[in-house]
């Protein structure tokens, strides 16, 4: 932690903030942006519930998300965070951000919570590292510093045009180029997090008072979400960036172990799921497709388990009925609606649709995902499909898929429950 300096002439506050330490997450509905910016999926999973994450990472008390929108409402709320209903009048495209963290703070405190340091989170940022956040915490509820704020370090040389459009020098000088070792660094606000005290934040009614310190964090976690562009690129590092997280993580010597996916039934598409979306026609029509052997010692791991699975394809095609009698999983081909034929099939077996798992891969699929309680994509799925999946598979159709989630499905079903 790098100490910085302000003239803000606002006292310190308590030597140490007495209280709970509280995340608020302002993400109101509205975007000129990127439509729906809060609810888009990184990796997966959607901006808002990210900064949940990592918040509770962090290992902070409570988790509030603040919003005018019922959709990021219920995904924070899913998530484990506190809702807070945010006032029109502060969901504006003019509203400040300290707007709705001081409604927060008055609607938590009208509650019975006694807040002691607000961790301020931005669900733009989908990097955010809770180990730097977990020590800016520590920094103000220690008392070495009243508000602190993520940065990254950086060398460059600044410019600036002037009214004539000329180019002027500002943190250096332009007759003068040290080399990179031999100068100070600068520090980039990321805009990721914020840690104050609350009593402090109250007086200023700002993030920055009184003694202001510096969160390094690594510059590739800096991603601040604005544009389309931004997410394509945030979502292209998801991979490299999300650091597993379990305990199974630790014990299997550091590899990723993918998420559970609690569902008591398995639906999948088929061409582009179980297959590569490609097929070989011959000389007289007929079609082969490819698929993965792994698939379906996938499958007969599910059926041992006796956890139901059907396929659903739009295509009316013997391929399809094959593979389904060689898996022996029934099948329903040539479905034009494929939410409806989904809803009839969970009735007929008693099975909610909120415990089903539907994977799928392009835009036809769309429809069927959105009643399914746990809407799956392959990785090579359309970005759509994409966009409205809770989970995004790490292997595409046709190269392993369905074993993957066939094999999260039974993680789930082998854990105990909490």
């Amino acid at each position: 932690m790098t100490p910085g300096t302000t003239s803000d002439a606002v006292s310190a506050g308590p030597a140490a903030p007495a209280g709970l330490t509280v995340a608020i997450i302002p993400a109101r509905g509205g975007s000129q942006g990127v439509p729906g910016k809060n609810l888009r999926r990184v990796g997966g999973t959607p901006l808002v519930e990210r900064a949940v994450r990592a918040a509770a990472a962090a290992g902070v008390d409570l988790v509030a998300v603040s919003t005018d929108d019922p959709g990021i409402a219920g995904v924070a709320a899913a998530a484990g965070a506190r809702v807070i209903d945010r006032p029109a009048a502060l969901a504006g495209d003019t509203a400040s951000s300290e707007s709705a963290l001081l409604h927060a703070l008055d609607e938590l405190e009208a509650s019975g919570t006694r807040v002691g340091t607000v961790v301020f989170l931005q669900a733009t940022s989908p990097f955010i590292p809770a180990d730097a956040l977990a020590r800016a915490i520590g920094d103000v509820r220690d008392d070495r510093f009243d508000s602190v704020f993520s940065a990254h370090a950086t060398y460059g040389f600044l410019w600036r045009r002037d009214a004539g459009a000329e180019a002027v020098a500002i943190n250096h000088d332009a007759a003068h180029r040290p080399r990179r070792q031999d100068r100070e660094p600068h520090y980039l606000e990321t805009g990721a997090f914020y840690v104050f005290s609350a009593e402090g934040f109250r007086r200023a009614r700002h993030r920055f008072f009184g003694r202001v310190g510096i969160a390094e964090v690594p510059e590739r976690t800096a991603i601040e979400i604005d544009d389309e562009h931004q997410l394509a690129l945030a979502e292209a590092l998801a991979g490299t960036l999300d650091a597993p997280a379990s305990a199974a993580s630790a014990a299997s010597g550091g590899a990723s172990v993918p998420a559970p996916i609690p569902a008591t039934a398995l639906v999948t598409d088929f061409d582009g799921v179980h297959t590569d979306d490609t097929a070989t026609v011959d000389s007289e029509g007929r079609e082969s497709v490819r698929v993965s052997r792994e698939d379906g010692l996938g499958v007969s791991r599910l059926r041992r388990a006796g956890i139901p699975m059907l396929i659903l394809s739009t295509e009316q095609n013997p391929v399809v009925a094959r593979r389904a009698d060689k898996l022996r999983v029934p099948v329903r081909h040539g479905v034009d609606d494929k939410a409806a034929a989904l809803a009839a099939w969970a009735d007929e077996q008693g099975i909610p649709l909120a415990d089903i798992a539907y994977v799928g891969n392009d835009v036809n699929d769309l429809p069927a995902l959105a009643l399914a309680g746990w809407p799956v994509a392959v990785a090579n799925a359309h970005p759509a499909v994409k966009d409205a999946a809770r989970v995004v598979l790490t292997r595409r159709g046709g190269e392993g898929a369905v074993r993957e989630v066939i094999e999260r499905i039974l993680l789930a079903a082998a854990t105990p429950a909490p």
